[in-house]
């Protein structure tokens, strides 16, 4: 049996919160079953249709592999001189080399798929019969399709629950006026960023830097 894995991401741009990988593997002979549930890149769904379609599409896959990568560990890493894509090329290796499929479908990460194909390489121990990697995968590829779904609304659920503590947080993006309201509202009442934010990242840079002038600003008055 022709064993079909797809692997998308959730959150890559985000400031707050996981980026949320996930790898979806499918037999080649239930492939039509995912097209007749109508799967779609994630980002043209509504939240409400992503998580109807959640539950069918995990009913039909063989097997699939959900990877968080926290604020933390994103920082950590990219300190040490870490590109994001390389770490997400390794949790993407990873997961071809645990699933061993015959054939993988990835939403490329580089701009220039040739260089993603490369970084890929890498991390990779398992060979697969064919890998495609291509931009907009998510859209052509029904099995892409489903891991864009499931990355997505596990990402809007941890989301959801940092509101429980945190109260409204937006999308957490940058490009959200929710989120970065929210972060500076709680950079000026504690000083600091709270810990599910991407310190590395420039709008966390920005806001610091923005909040150290005005200390000082107030101190020089």
């Amino acid at each position: 049996m022709t064993k079909i894995l797809g692997i998308d991401e959730a959150g890559r741009g985000a400031v707050i919160g996981p980026l949320v990988i996930c790898g979806a593997l499918v037999d080649e002979d239930e492939l039509p079953e995912l097209v007749k549930i109508k799967v779609k890149d994630s980002k043209l769904l509504t939240e409400k249709q992503r998580d109807d379609l959640a539950p069918k599409i995990k009913t039909i896959l063989y097997k699939y592999d959900i990877v968080k990568i926290g604020p933390h560990e994103i920082d950590d890493k990219r300190t040490a001189g870490t590109s994001l894509n390389d770490i997400e090329a390794e949790k993407m290796g990873n997961m071809i080399n645990n699933f061993k499929p015959d054939i993988v479908y990835v939403d490329a990460i580089d701009s220039n798929v040739q260089t993603f194909r490369a970084r890929l390489q890498k991390f990779l121990r398992f060979d697969p019969k064919k890998m495609i990697l291509e931009h907009k995968a998510d859209v052509k590829y029904p099995i892409v399709s489903a891991a864009s779904i499931l990355a997505k609304v596990e990402r809007d659920g941890d989301i959801k629950a940092l509101e429980e503590f945190y109260g409204v947080i937006g999308s957490g993006y940058p490009s959200d006026p929710i989120t970065v309201s929210f972060l500076k509202s709680w950079l000026k009442e504690h000083r600091k960023l709270p810990n599910i934010v991407r310190e590395t990242w420039s709008t966390a840079e920005e806001l610091r830097a923005k909040g150290t002038q005005k200390n000082l600003s107030e101190f020089l008055k």
